[in-house]
């Protein structure tokens, strides 16, 4: 699984805000490209879908900025990547959405995904971004 340089971006974006939001409490899209190396158009795009996910707070005009709407022990690297690429899913056949698969009738595995997928939400929620912001690395020794 790689997730889309879109994704990428936003846990980048999103780890930077982190860094950020005891210190100045709201950034703006340029201090966060020129801090991250993120295009400016991105940045702004991605302000917006995190915004209408509800990850971040952003006000437009005069002063405006965004910040995180909660704490980053709080939000996720599932948070982020289902922000920006939906529902985390393996494989098609588990979406309700129309798919291509020839062996869909007979497949044996086609009930054992959701477990999949699961287990690797279940990773990815456990990876929360005040550690992605404070370099702490997470996972046995």
């Amino acid at each position: 699984m790689r997730l889309s340089s879109l994704a990428d971006y936003a846990v980048v974006m999103m780890t930077a805000s982190a860094r950020h939001c005891g210190v100045s409490g709201r950034l703006n899209a340029t201090l966060v490209a020129g801090e991250t190396g993120i295009p400016l158009p991105t940045v702004q795009k991605l302000v917006s879908r995190l915004s209408a996910a509800g990850l971040i707070e952003s006000t437009r005009g005069t002063g405006g900025g965004f910040r995180l709407s909660r704490p980053p022990a709080t939000i996720t690297l599932a948070d982020i990547v289902e922000a920006i690429e939906g529902p985390i899913a393996m494989t098609a056949c588990v979406d309700a959405g129309k798919h291509d698969c020839a062996i869909e009738a007979e497949c044996q595995v086609k009930p054992h995904w959701n477990a999949v997928n699961g287990a690797v939400r279940g990773a990815l929620a456990g990876v929360s971004l005040a550690q992605l912001s404070s370099g702490a690395t997470h996972g046995h020794a």
